[in-house]
């Protein structure tokens, strides 16, 4: 959690020992979020809506929680949510669009706007290791594996 608090978070909400809509209701003095990403989209879904707040967002960009998703129609309409999904082929499939992007990470690479985390940098001869470090999830951050 620190690592994210050193990186820029103005709070961090650890689920598995704080319910995630009760704390997030009252870091918004009761508002709620307004804006939601979710890359896993799983059963964690009702609890991301349910700490949204009234006309929030909620952006579903993952399968990381498999395709049995529950869909929380009660809060959904109590709330008058939007539910935008988005996936990476929006914009890989597109020319202009990907070369618009690509421009745009470059620029913020180059200017220092954008400065990626690096957790570990792993030799190929390594990649087993690297794909367990992964599976560990232990990582903040990218895990690299430099190719000779």
């Amino acid at each position: 959690m620190q690592a994210l608090l050193d990186a820029g978070a103005a709070a961090v909400v650890n689920t598995s020992t704080t319910p995630l809509a009760e704390e997030v209701k009252r870091l918004t003095g009761g508002k709620g979020a307004r804006i939601i990403f979710d890359p896993v989209v799983g059963p964690q879904l009702p609890a991301l809506c349910e700490a949204a707040a009234d006309r929030g967002q909620v952006f579903l960009y993952g399968a990381l929680g498999g395709i049995d998703a529950p869909f929380p129609l009660l809060q959904a309409l109590t709330k008058n949510l939007t539910l935008r999904t988005y996936q990476l082929g929006l914009i890989t499939t597109d020319e202009e669009k990907l070369e618009r992007a690509k421009r745009w990470i470059l620029e913020r690479l180059e200017n220092g706007q954008l400065k990626p985390t690096i957790a570990k940098v792993f030799p190929f001869d390594q990649i087993v290791a690297a794909h367990e470090y992964m599976e560990s999830n232990a990582q903040v951050g990218k895990i690299v594996v430099s190719v000779p």
